[in-house]
């Protein structure tokens, strides 16, 4: 692929083998990043990475489950290992189990908080100290428009992003004397294997109240993705940018 502003910069991107982690690993391999993609599933992980070496682009697939410290710890060392340092760790990994609250389950509830809010965190923990060392590093996670507004039946989904929001927040305050940028993005309605499911009345209630009348693409959200990780950022830290059409003004 060509080079671009994150020629030689090393990126790390969690659940980065489908998706928008995917579109998010194409749009940072195109502009001359290389690539440690983590994924919970180690066998669509090296598919992806074959098609990105197929491409020209140095990728390496690394098995983890960020809901574990001990899985980010390894799945960190491991990429220090391959690539000698950690530039940019996007937190992309994520799920949903929605439900109304007086339905949702106990295991539903921290299923979604370990692996949403935890997985965050353990990885953000995890690079600190290597981003720190090197005196650099840009960190982006992906929150979401109802960890900001709420949604009826993800109450799990919506507190976990609220708190990936507030960790955002905080971690920008603690890294920013060190060269480390932290931010947030907020996709909102976003045509993904995640959202596909959804109910034509669910979809149609988004659309009704987002101004652009559109669904967005996972390549919108990488787009945001990269600047971020760009140099075009560089004084930017602790904000938590929209990507969602104008639902959330």
């Amino acid at each position: 692929m060509a080079s671009g502003k994150l020629e030689g910069r090393i990126a790390v991107v969690t659940g980065g083998a489908r998706g928008i982690g995917k579109a998010i690993c194409e749009r940072l391999a195109a502009e001359g990043a290389s690539l440690a993609i983590v994924d919970i599933m180690q066998e669509v992980a090296d598919e992806t990475v074959a098609e990105f070496k197929a491409k020209g682009v140095k990728a390496v697939a690394f098995a983890a489950n960020v809901a574990k410290p001990e899985d980010a710890v390894n799945a960190i060392k491991a990429v220090i290992d391959e690539f000698g340092r950690i530039d940019i760790l996007v937190n992309n990994a994520g799920i949903t189990r929605d439900t109304l609250m007086m339905r949702m389950s106990e295991a539903d509830w921290d299923l979604v908080m370990d692996v949403n809010l935890k997985g965050t965190f353990n990885f953000i923990k995890a690079a600190m100290r290597p981003m720190m060392k090197n005196k650099y590093g840009k960190i982006i996670n992906v929150a979401s428009v109802v960890g900001r507004m709420g949604n009826a039946g993800q109450a799990n989904y919506s507190a976990s992003k609220a708190g990936v929001i507030g960790l955002t927040k905080t971690a920008a305050k603690e890294l920013a004397t060190r060269n480390i940028s932290v931010n947030a993005i907020a996709p909102g309605y976003i045509q993904t294997d995640m959202t596909k499911d959804l109910s034509d009345q669910a979809k149609d209630a988004f659309m009704t109240v987002t101004p652009m009348k559109r669904a967005g693409s996972p390549e919108d959200v990488a787009g945001v993705v990269y600047f971020l990780s760009s140099p075009d950022s560089d004084y930017v830290t602790g904000q938590v940018i929209n990507i969602d059409g104008g639902l959330l003004m």
